[in-house]
């Protein structure tokens, strides 16, 4: 998080599988001098990742991180979501914050945060009702027996009991539809726009996706539509489950309606079409006739997504056919569509037509960029000729063009997987060493593990240390395990050594080191290194309570 927001960034972070504690901890770092880097993790982290949501400690520092002048528009968006996830805020935390606002004069935003708070303490005795709702249906199959349970409850239904039952039942998407029904069946609440909204988000999934259009049909006939924020929702649910078919028909439902979908929407649909493992070319014309029958001609970037639909499942011909309508449309072909072109060759098989692609932009006058040449070296690589690869690579550098983090990891990747071991090592130091570049985490992780597993103990070390230059924590598990099956006490503490983030390696890497040689029955080894360990080691109660105290004689338990 030391670098500006990136693309780049955004591909390291989701390696690193984000846990609610983990983003947690980095908006902690990120809070006091980085604002809006920790506003951006934020977003990132709860619009890109399955699995998680933000709970109230995450929301509280957020708010008190963007309780500034500058940061007004953030904060705002904040409390918003924080206001539609029904999550709550600490009165310590609240008049906190509010003292913060008030000494920044910024009097608006703090009247919408004390309206805010208010509201919630209103909405605190609702939400035990919903939650005491939420658990029965959740718990039970949809029956007599949970129905009598609602009506023991005495639900005061209305919009806002029910757009938060349906909320808490997303997961459960035929219960939310069974609870849906019987609210209108047996209650004789008369559903609106929004209910129909709610219950469309909890049934947007592959397991319930033909109730969602059946809702879908009954909210049009009963004259209700659906809001642009269910449908950019809908859509996201769409694409991270593969549902292409169902976000096309979505997208030409919209665009029918009053709340059109934006070009930008346009254009990402496309993309995520052509990512599908295999794309269907007759949605990509769906689209496109829809947008064009909406009065919009192409842009660039629509042909771009065309095209690259097509080159993704070696549609050659037809590519070629759109890359002549672009160019008559006044667009030239420029490095992402010749990129587009050596992607669909490379994953035909097609190699050399591949290369000799480079060669054809450069006599058009297109320098081929860092990008193409990472999408030839992989396509090198996953076909096994990794030694062109490297050709290429070199051919590379040797025009001027700088290598990056993702190609590194291409080569270091397609080496490892042929046994080459030692060049990928190799070409990281160099890369690392004479181009200062920072490899990712994962990358690190990929050659150490491969190293370890050929006894490659001295540079898996050095690259260890490596990572921590670059800031990156101690990589332990593969060590540990080389370490306490073949290595010997002085292999130990120079892992330790490499592992030191401040002046001693934490207590955590000693103790399991310990209990690795344990395990592998080399108790001599960890009596040795027990000797030369520091005090405060030889202390620690998990060393204590497996030796006993500490003596001139070191006693087995």
């Amino acid at each position: 998080m030391n670098n500006d927001w990136s693309d780049e960034l955004e591909h390291e972070l989701r390696k690193s599988k984000p846990t609610n504690k983990s983003v947690l901890y980095v908006l902690r770092k990120l809070s006091k001098n980085h604002p809006i880097k920790a506003y951006n993790f934020f977003k990132w982290a709860y619009d890109n990742n399955d699995g998680i949501t933000p709970n109230s400690s995450v929301y509280s520092l957020m708010l008190r991180v963007l309780g500034q002048k500058e940061f007004i528009k953030e904060f705002l968006v904040v409390m918003k979501k924080m206001a539609d996830e029904g999550c709550e805020l600490e009165e310590a935390k609240y008049v906190k914050i509010l003292g913060n606002l008030r000494k920044e004069k910024l009097s608006g935003v703090a009247d919408a945060l004390v309206d805010f708070f208010e509201e919630r303490v209103k909405q605190s005795a609702v939400d035990a009702t919903v939650k005491s709702a939420v658990g029965v249906i959740r718990e039970l199959d949809w029956s007599d027996e949970v129905i009598g349970k609602l009506e023991d409850m005495n639900l005061l239904l209305n919009e806002d009991m029910v757009v938060h039952i349906l909320r808490g039942l997303r997961g459960c998407p035929l219960k939310g539809l069974q609870f849906f029904a019987w609210v209108a069946d047996k209650r004789g609440f008369r559903h609106n726009a929004v209910t129909y909204n709610a219950v469309l988000k909890v049934l947007g999934h592959e397991d319930s996706i033909e109730k969602f259009w059946d809702v879908v049909k009954e909210m049009k006939n009963v004259g209700h539509e659906i809001e642009f924020d269910t449908y950019v929702k809908l859509a996201r649910q769409f694409h991270k489950g593969k549902l292409m078919k169902d976000a096309v028909e979505l997208y030409e439902l919209m665009m029918d309606g009053p709340h059109k979908p934006s070009v930008q929407d346009c254009r990402t649909l496309l993309l995520q079409i052509s990512l599908h493992p295999d794309p269907e070319i007759s949605l990509v014309f769906r689209v496109v006739k829809k947008q064009e029958s909406m009065g919009h001609s192409l842009s660039k970037a629509d042909y771009d997504g065309i095209h690259r639909c097509l080159m993704s499942v070696g549609k050659f011909d037809e590519a070629e056919d759109i890359m002549e309508t672009m160019k008559n449309a006044g667009y030239e072909p420029d490095n992402i569509t010749y990129s587009q072109v050596v992607y669909g060759l490379c994953k035909a098989g097609r190699l050399e037509e591949a290369r000799q692609m480079l060669g054809e932009m450069e006599s058009k006058g297109r320098t081929p960029d860092l990008k193409t040449w990472t999408i030839l070296i992989q396509g090198l690589c996953v076909a096994g000729d990794v030694h062109k690869a490297l050709t290429c690579y070199t051919d590379m550098v040797g025009k001027n063009c700088q290598f990056d983090a993702d190609l590194l990891a291409v080569l270091v990747t397609g080496l490892c997987n042929f046994k080459e071991v030692s060049t990928a090592y190799t070409l990281a130091v160099e890369m690392i060493e004479q181009g200062h570049l920072r490899p990712w985490q994962a990358t690190y992780k990929f050659l150490i593990e491969d190293l370890l597993a050929e006894r490659k103990f001295e540079e898996s070390i050095k690259l260890l240390y490596s990572m921590k230059k670059h800031n990156y924590p101690p990589f332990q598990d593969p060590f540990v395990q080389y370490v306490s099956k073949f290595g010997s006490v002085d292999d130990a503490r120079e892992y330790l050594k490499a592992s030191t983030v401040k002046e001693y390696p934490s207590n955590s890497a000693y103790v399991n080191l310990f209990q690795a040689f344990f395990n592998e029955g080399r108790i001599s080894e960890a009596q040795d290194l027990l000797y030369i360990c520091p005090q405060h080691i030889r202390n620690h109660k998990d060393i204590v309570n497996k030796w006993g105290k500490p003596k001139p004689v070191i006693v087995s338990a």
